[in-house]
């Protein structure tokens, strides 16, 4: 539904969230915007007025409500508020998939952008079905998805999308989180619900009430989950020597693409997020 009042500021939304783009910081300057070409161009296909009120996100958690100034022929946008986004959760998961066929990723990448994904990693493991030589057209796209939901789930930030170039490297990585927790279908040492109230980590941060106020992210943890055939013994060995946490998602076997997914609603759940 879109307000078409005029004399005074409305809000131009969807349902009812207020339309919202994503522009560089770069670009802000002088209270005023730069959009960029397809923003301007999708401005203009919802006949938008200049009293009508949306917002353009940085990027970097900060939201801007604007509306079209009259400069820029419908490409500027000219700054009426500056505020934190509510979009983005207090805890930092940074998470990574195995590579998998078809458009599993997709929708692994768009719900986890969805439930607060800080970023993701796309790495290759032994039983992954399928593994492009080149990354780039794949990376490209999940990361077009990744914007695009954000825009439309209220982020404020757009998680990057990278791939890894073999396993090791990926599990290296992961392992230096503040809390690394590799997903294993075979069972782990406990599950994640007890990981997260058992851990000394959660104990001594994600119980104080004012630290939302004085740090905006709480933690760093990494979710690490398999490809179709799931992860091979060895696999498993090599991220517990590393210094991961061995984890179950309980007695069912998820398919790829729910993993991630199910790991990180558990997470933003314990930790106050959703």
């Amino acid at each position: 539904m879109i307000n078409r009042h005029q004399g005074r500021a409305q809000p131009l939304t969807f349902g009812n969230k207020m339309i919202r783009f994503f522009a560089d910081p770069s670009e802000i300057k002088d209270s005023l915007i730069s959009l960029s070409a397809e923003d301007a161009t999708h401005i203009k296909s919802l006949r938008m007025r200049p009293a009508e009120l949306f917002v353009v996100c940085d990027g970097q958690g900060t939201d801007h409500v604007c509306r079209l100034s009259e400069r820029g022929g419908g490409c500027v946008a000219e700054i009426v508020e500056a505020k934190p986004s509510l979009g983005e959760p207090d805890v930092t998961c940074s998470v990574y998939i195995a590579i998998a066929k078809g458009d599993r990723l997709d929708y692994a990448v768009q719900k986890s952008v969805e439930l607060g994904a800080y970023e993701f990693f796309l790495y290759p493991s032994e039983r992954c079905v399928s593994v492009p030589g080149d990354m780039s057209k794949k990376n490209a796209r999940l990361q077009r998805i990744a914007l695009e939901t954000a825009k439309q789930c209220g982020r404020g930030r757009v998680p990057e999308v990278a791939a890894i170039p073999s396993f090791e490297a990926a599990i290296g990585k992961a392992a230096s989180a503040g809390l690394p927790l590799f997903f294993y279908e075979c069972g782990g040492e406990a599950n994640l619900k007890e990981v997260l109230e058992n851990s000394e980590f959660r104990d001594s941060e994600f119980e104080d009430p004012k630290f939302r106020e004085s740090k905006p992210l709480r933690c760093s943890i990494s979710i690490v989950t398999g490809p179709e055939g799931g992860f091979e013994p060895h696999e498993t060995e090599f991220a517990q020597d590393a210094g991961m946490r061995i984890v179950s998602l309980g007695p069912r076997i998820l398919r790829c693409e729910t993993a991630p997914v199910a790991a990180l609603a558990a997470i933003m759940y314990q930790t106050g997020n959703l």
